[in-house]
């Protein structure tokens, strides 16, 4: 479980410590990469409470959320569609359903 927040916190103060600008053009790719990130983490901080956690499953999903989604909106752009939406849809689904589940084992 420290792994993974670890890592968030890391990233986090990285981002605060270093500045920087990311363009409009490549904001949906940024926006969809750290919710990808932020899911896989909370997912890994689930299943280490539920006595689960495995930490190839966490970088494999880790890396392949981020693929995919970017891989996602870079197509979507293509097609002149924005299927980013669906990525961030989903990430935000499976975000607060980790984060309840998360606050239902403390309480």
């Amino acid at each position: 479980m420290f792994l993974p927040l670890a890592g968030l916190l890391v990233g986090v103060l990285l981002g605060l410590v270093l500045n920087v600008n990311v363009s409009f053009d490549l904001s949906r790719y940024s926006a969809v990469a750290i919710l990808a990130a932020l899911d896989s983490v909370l997912g890994a901080v689930r299943a280490e409470l539920d006595g689960v956690y495995d930490n190839r499953i966490f970088i494999s999903g880790f890396v392949t959320n981020a693929v995919v989604a970017v891989i996602l909106t870079f197509v979507g752009d293509r097609l002149s569609l924005d299927l980013y939406l669906v990525a961030l849809i989903n990430f935000g689904f499976r975000i607060f359903n980790n984060v309840a589940l998360i606050r239902r084992h403390f309480i």
